[in-house]
């Protein structure tokens, strides 16, 4: 499984119906409205390279409303849960 974190700007005046327009399409995840330089994340998850190409590039660039994406491929992943397991001592 590959996730692609891809940062999203849009028109400010139509940051709902964007998210609600990306979070429809398949292969999408999660999208959440932030703070800061970008308006929204969405979390791309498919089954490879390939994939994330058809998700970001000939879908969630297309969604209008959609002025700017950046996406980040992720190589690792971390949790809470990860993190707690391999610092534990054993002793539960």
């Amino acid at each position: 499984m590959i996730t692609a974190i891809v940062f999203v700007k849009a028109d400010v005046a139509r940051i709902p119906e964007v998210a609600e327009a990306i979070a429809a399409l398949e292969g999408v995840s999660e999208v959440y409205s932030v703070t800061g330089q970008i308006d929204l994340i969405a979390l791309v998850r498919v089954r490879n390279h390939d994939d994330v190409a058809a998700v970001v590039a000939d879908q969630l660039n297309k969604v209008a409303g959609v002025t700017d994406t950046e996406t980040h491929i992720a190589f690792r992943a971390y949790s809470r849960h990860d993190l707690e397991s391999a610092f534990s001592l054993g002793l539960d």
